[in-house]
């Protein structure tokens, strides 16, 4: 397991330290924490680029430890009255949604290889500064405009999700047809 991978692995380790420093008030060193995890995301994709070791075992952890980041973070934010109810809502049923359609590919007999796209990828950054933002706003008292950056991380958590949605649909109305095709070139035969 090379370097970028353990650096997804640290960030998943960071995400039950955050939420318990969130949960005993301590939040100057639950932003710490958050932002250091926010940074392993950048540093394990620039080192697995980079260095040219990208990995299956990568490719799957990666997302994972994002959304274990995020959505812990907008679950507890919520519950602690730092954020609306509703971004948390909108993250988490993208999410959600998400994991669904990939387990109905899966079911399909597909398999899947997450990439992300544009859209996932400003999702992920305004999701990162929304709750960099709530951090700061509700537990240092200094406001960053958190409700623009709400917006825009639901605008793009949106706009990716309807993009997974439509890639994965394209595959699901694809597959079909294939193994369609098959069955009917063995029956001629």
């Amino acid at each position: 397991m090379g370097l970028a991978n353990w650096l997804t692995v640290l960030r998943i380790l960071l995400v039950p330290v955050f939420v318990s420093l969130l949960v005993y008030h301590r939040p100057g060193l639950a932003l710490a924490v958050f932002a250091s995890a926010a940074l392993t995301d950048l540093l394990d994709g620039y080192v697995a680029r980079h260095r040219g070791i990208q990995s299956r075992l990568g490719a799957f952890l990666d997302p994972m430890a994002d959304k274990l980041l995020l959505i812990s973070s907008f679950v507890t934010l919520t519950w602690l009255d730092a954020l609306p109810f509703w971004i948390a809502a909108v993250v988490i049923s993208r999410d959600i949604i998400l994991v669904v359609g990939a387990l109905a590919i899966h079911m399909a007999g597909g398999r899947i290889y997450p990439r992300p796209t544009w859209a996932g990828k400003a999702a992920t950054f305004f999701q990162v500064v929304t709750v960099l933002t709530g951090l700061t706003g509700r537990f240092l008292g200094v406001e960053l405009g958190v409700g623009l950056f709400m917006w825009l991380a639901a605008l793009f958590t949106v706009a990716s999700g309807l993009q997974y949605i439509v890639q994965g649909m394209r595959f699901l109305n694809t597959a079909p047809v294939v193994d369609r095709e098959v069955d009917e070139a063995s029956l001629l035969r």
